[in-house]
Parts: structure tokens; sequence; C-alpha cells
């Protein structure tokens, strides 16, 4: 009896293990640490600890549902890769808070690698990452050698994490990096991303003839399968980029607000507080203990 095959199903690969091991790993290090930060007073808000799981349950997800199909269709490897560089690596990120990570940071090597996390660093970096793996020698090779796939993953979801860094994470930023310099990030990383699903979306040319015997299992062609991985490409684009430019919009409002209440805290009991001063300790969410340092004046 001749069995149809089912998208997206799959069973877990060598290289699956390869690539969750480490997973299993750096989430039981994370568990322990919000233990003793929660021992001693320092509890990581659930919230930010349902996101960095729900981050390692997207990566879980992404590799053991539609590694199979990812072999087979593009489109399927685009959402593999959408997953891990965009969705779990934000997810990542949000679960992520200065106690956390500081006996990381206490590492030299580690503290060192910071500047990565520099806006002027870490966009390059994440667009260098995104367009040489699709270049169509590296991009097949990953789906030829297991270790090469795992190399493959392990930087889009690296670079991903820390492109989002700047944005989410809890790493101080340049002073020039505020709302506008935000602005010009999102922009930046969605317009390179745009670029390149526009061009699967339009190219008439495939790009990759490994995924040639995809047309005999699923009876899509080449072609319509590129197009369409740049058709997903392009729409979650759009709504990661409307999500990000509601959220920087929602955060310019609230530390506008902010910034007023200080000046207005301050001047009622005729204290000096520079517009400069309050804004510097809104934008680095510190507007709470500049209130308290005002009160004991």
């Amino acid at each position: 009896m001749q069995v149809t095959p089912t998208p997206f199903a799959s069973v877990i690969q060598p290289d699956d293990i390869i690539q969750l091991a480490p997973l299993l790993i750096l989430g039981v290090l994370y568990a322990r640490r919000v233990l003793t930060l929660a021992v001693q007073g320092h509890p990581v808000p659930g919230w930010r600890q349902a996101c960095f799981y729900a981050g390692f349950v997207t990566i879980g997800a992404a590799l053991t549902s539609l590694g199979d199909d990812s072999q087979e269709l593009l489109s399927a490897h685009m959402v593999e890769h959408l997953l891990l560089g965009d969705v779990a690596a934000l997810l990542i990120v949000l679960g992520l808070t200065a106690p956390l990570i500081a006996p990381i940071l206490r590492i030299g090597f580690f503290n060192r690698m910071r500047v990565l996390a520099h806006p002027l660093v870490a966009f390059p970096l994440w667009a260098i990452d995104l367009y040489v793996w699709h270049l169509p020698v590296l991009y097949q090779a990953a789906l030829r050698h297991p270790g090469i796939h795992a190399l493959e993953h392990a930087m889009f979801l690296g670079l991903g994490v820390n492109m989002w860094m700047c944005l989410f994470g809890p790493l101080p930023m340049p002073a020039w990096f505020g709302n506008l310099g935000k602005l010009l990030y999102i922009v930046a990383v969605r317009l390179t991303g745009a670029v390149l699903g526009n061009v699967f979306l339009w190219s008439g040319h495939a790009f990759y003839p490994f995924y040639n015997h995809g047309d005999a299992v699923w009876h899509v062609s080449p072609i319509a399968d590129q197009n369409l991985a740049g058709a997903i490409m392009m729409i979650e684009e759009s709504i990661l980029t409307l999500g990000l430019l509601c959220w920087l919009f929602l955060r310019a409002a609230r530390e506008s607000e902010e910034r007023q209440d200080l000046l207005d805290f301050a001047s009622t009991r005729g204290l000096e507080l520079t517009d400069a001063r309050a804004a510097r300790a809104v934008a680095a969410g510190r507007g709470d203990d500049l209130r308290k340092r005002l009160e004991e004046r």
C-alpha cells in the first residue's frame, strides 16, 4: 500500500539530536539560575520565564516537525529558519534579565563578546549570516551534511538572538540608540529580510537543484516552491514589522509620559531636574529609581 506523505511531519533525526542536546542543557542552567535568583529575593518575572521556555519549545517544534520536509521543500525550510532566527530568538531574548546573565558576563571572554551586541555590529553580522547561508553552495551543503546543517541553525539562532538583544535585551545600549535609533534599526533589519524574500518570490529561476526531487514527492515545481518560500518570508516580515512598530510607538508614548511626570514631580518640589537627565533615566528603565532619589532630597 502506498503511503501519501503528510506535510510537515517527521521524526527526530540524528542532526536534530545534535542541535537539541545543547538546548536541553541551557534550559536546565536557566532553570537553576531562576531558582537561585528567587531564593536571593530577585525573582524573574513569570512572563519572562514563559517567553524563554516558549522559545525553546519553538526550536524543538521547528526541528522535529519540519526536519524531513525541509529536505524536500524550500518553503518548509524557510518556515524552519524563520521560526529559529526570528521567533525563537526573540522569545529567548525576552526571557533574559540582567541578573540572569550576570554570571556569564563575569567571565572575561563573554564580557568582551558584548561588543557584538552593539547595534552597528549586530545588524551587519545578522545580515551577512542571512545572505551567506542562502548562497546555493552553502545552503545545499547544509542540506546534505548534518554537521553543516547544525552549524547553519546555530548561527541563525545565535545571531538572531544577538540582533534582538539590541531592542529587547538587558545589555546597555549606546546613548544615541533611542527610539529614533531603534526605528531605523527595525527598518534596516526588516528591509534586509524583505529584499531576500522578494528575490525568492519573484525569481523565475530555481536556486537550489537539491529540491528538484520535491516535485515528484509533493507535485510542486521547484519554482512554485521557491516563490511560496518568498511569500512566507514576506508575510512573516510584514507581521513582525507591524508588531515592532506598534511596540515602539507605545514605548515612546510611555516614556514621554513618564519623563513628563518626573519633571512635574521635581518642579512641584522645587528640585532641579533637566529634561535630558529625566529622558536618560526613563530610557534606561530607571525612572522609579530617579523618583526615589528625588524624594530623598
